[in-house]
């Protein structure tokens, strides 16, 4: 019975042990994937893409525009100068192409998803390169500031990577209606995106 006994607590000790082996075990592997988990965070850094913009149509349009991605966001910030005081339209074009005079070598707006023309966000839709209108003060200096998560900086998604395509700034106001592209007239502006 003694023996039976003491077989029955060593089995239990070895059992209890193993458990306890076995948890820590879990806990380091647990601390470790949370500090990889960490380092990876720490160590991914924001992408950019710049926008030098040369005249068209014979413009004086000039600056200098950057796209920047952090935590699956772009945010597009800039300056245009030589614009005529008022409001003037901005988009993103499909072709990364601004060798003609006027800014027609761009071609259309980027438009991935073959949506309607539209202010961004509209429930009818709107293109990916529907960025819409800034204004220009009387100095001839206007300020972008937008911000998307439906954009990325070269990465593989078609339907949100910008790189390669073209800003092209108008003369005037997007309206949001007219079709394809918002009656906004001459392009004064062209810039291919180009990842950093």
């Amino acid at each position: 019975m003694k023996r039976i006994s003491l077989s029955l607590f060593f089995c239990a000790s070895l059992f209890l042990t193993g458990c306890k082996n076995e948890k820590k075990e879990n806990e380091m592997e647990n601390q470790s994937d949370t500090e990889m988990t960490a380092t990876d965070m720490e160590t991914e850094e924001a992408k950019t893409a710049t926008v030098e913009l040369q005249p068209a149509s014979d413009s004086k349009l000039g600056g200098t525009l950057t796209f920047t991605e952090e935590d699956g966001e772009v945010t597009l910030t800039g300056t245009i100068t030589g614009l005529a005081e008022g409001k003037h339209a901005i988009h993103i074009h499909e072709k990364g192409d601004c060798s003609a005079a006027d800014g027609t070598s761009a071609g259309g707006h980027w438009n991935p998803t073959d949506a309607p023309h539209g202010k961004w966000g509209a429930s009818e839709g709107y293109h990916k390169g529907d960025i819409g209108n800034f204004e220009v003060g009387a100095n001839g200096e206007g300020n972008v500031n937008f911000s998307t998560d439906e954009w990325c900086i070269d990465c593989d998604d078609a339907n949100k990577n910008i790189v390669g395509k073209a800003v092209i700034i108008h003369n005037g106001v997007d309206d949001f209606t007219s079709q394809p592209s918002g009656a906004a007239g001459k392009r004064m502006g062209c810039g291919v995106i180009e990842a950093e």
